[in-house]
């Protein structure tokens, strides 16, 4: 199992990849690493942090999709009928956007530091994008 660091904002966190559930996802995603952007609130999903990637094709499909993924979960929208995003829930989700109700793969599960991640979404929605950065742990 791979492990995975997380720092966003002024947390970190670890988690692992859902590589038997997501794996072209997860392989795609390990692609990328390390992998710095800037997060911000959700506009449609309830309580939730994205990272907008515009029209960006990654070339996966749909696997281990969800629209309602769990506190901590991250999940991977590929794009379609809205613009391709990652989404990580921190409460409440349903993921969706102006044209409506979404799925996305759920590709990663934070499993260390889940004690903070409230703090990191409050944070995103009163103080604006925060850095993020996802990178293979030690």
């Amino acid at each position: 199992m791979t492990k995975i660091k997380i720092t966003a904002g002024p947390y970190t966190f670890y988690g692992r990849f859902e590589e038997e559930l997501a794996p072209k996802t997860c392989a795609m995603f390990k692609k990328l690493l390390p992998y710095r952007e800037k997060i911000i609130h959700v506009r449609w999903s309830g309580e939730g942090c994205w990272i907008p990637l515009g029209d960006l094709d990654l070339g996966i499909g749909y696997e281990n999709n969800t629209s309602h993924p769990a506190p901590g979960q991250i999940i991977v929208y590929p794009g379609g009928v809205s613009e391709t995003e990652i989404l990580l829930a921190y409460g409440g989700v349903c993921f969706s956007s102006k044209v409506g109700q979404l799925s996305g793969n759920h590709f990663l599960t934070i499993t260390e530091g889940l004690e903070n991640i409230v703090a990191l979404g409050k944070l995103t929605l009163w103080k604006g994008a925060q850095d993020i950065l996802f990178e293979l742990a030690d």
